[in-house]
């Protein structure tokens, strides 16, 4: 078990996860999932979705989350319940092993005893929780269990996509244009490249290049100052181009001048070519797929679990 679910673990074991005479928010095949241990569920589930309970504001977004947590936790039960169908045995050795590693998350012996004497539980009943969630986590590995993607399926995979896997060498950066027309005098090509480099001087002094470029660049990209995003070779004029990947990230050219007028040009970053060897590429599109062909394994594991067992979803009416 990852640090994550064992700390989630002393949040779902309650007393009244194995039944309760308060309300309900499930049942599955009779066995009662309370309100109550949904309220502690919910709130880790917003937790690890990246949301805060207090921030929830749309009422829709809140039932459906709330349903999808309640999900899981019908998931949870229907996996036990298969568990003990299957006469799924856990050793005494690997549950004492798990609630030592759930201490150890925790801080210690002392926090852990505190973390479950505030919530008015005892060891010996985690202890009990962490054997069902162990069985219910074997027999859920067993039923999705796959052989991995067909190795031609891999081949096919990798020559589809094998051009998007390598980046080549490009630069981030930013940039001020102050524009020229290309049959300008001398006098008005002399004035443009002033301006310019008073922009260089002040940003030398500690000035912002982005704050410089939304209020000087006469440039599109001004309102996101003068940001270019990634570019690779080639895609630049020449003169700007070989300015830009000859700097060090951070570094500001001196003004170049293109066939667009002059430009002072800031490095944000410099990314090397990456390039992906066959043996690389073939590695990660089977690391994809088997992902990918376990997530669907789970899904239907799950919604064929669901389908043959009686649930009765409270919470939802």
């Amino acid at each position: 078990m990852t640090l994550k679910t064992l700390l989630i673990l002393l949040t779902l074991w309650l007393p009244v996860a194995f039944g309760s005479n308060g309300p309900v928010a499930a049942r599955v095949n009779g066995e009662e999932i309370s309100q109550f241990r949904l309220e502690r569920y919910f709130a880790e589930y917003l937790e690890d979705q990246g949301r805060a309970l207090g921030s929830m504001r749309n009422p829709k977004a809140y039932k459906q989350l709330r349903q999808k947590a309640l999900d899981a936790l019908i998931d949870r039960e229907l996996l036990w319940q298969e568990a003990v169908k299957r006469g799924v045995v856990i050793s005494d050795a690997s549950v004492q092993r798990q609630v030592e590693q759930t201490r150890q998350a925790i801080g210690g012996a002392e926090k852990f005893a505190r973390r479950l004497e505030d919530a008015g539980f005892d060891e010996a009943g985690f202890v009990e929780y962490t054997r069902r969630e162990l069985a219910a986590q074997q027999v859920f590995a067993e039923l999705t269990s796959v052989e991995g993607p067909d190795e031609k399926q891999v081949r096919a995979f990798y020559e589809e996509h094998r051009a998007q896997m390598s980046q080549p060498e490009a630069v981030q950066a930013r940039h001020i244009l102050i524009k020229v027309a290309q049959d300008a005098d001398a006098a008005t090509v002399e004035a443009a490249r002033l301006r310019l480099v008073h922009m260089q001087a002040t940003i030398r002094q500690g000035s912002d290049f982005a704050s410089v470029a939304r209020t000087g660049s006469e440039d599109a990209s001004a309102s996101e100052g003068g940001d270019l995003g990634y570019f690779p070779r080639g895609r630049m004029l020449p003169a700007f181009e070989a300015a830009a990947f000859a700097l060090a990230p951070g570094a500001v050219s001196e003004p170049v001048r293109t066939a667009l007028g002059w430009h002072l040009i800031q490095v944000q970053n410099h990314r090397e070519v990456t390039d992906v060897t066959e043996v690389q590429g073939l590695e990660m599109v089977r690391a994809y797929l088997d992902r990918q062909q376990q997530a669907q394994v789970r899904q239907q594991v799950l919604a064929q679990l669901r389908s043959r067992n009686r649930i009765e979803r409270i919470d939802d009416e």
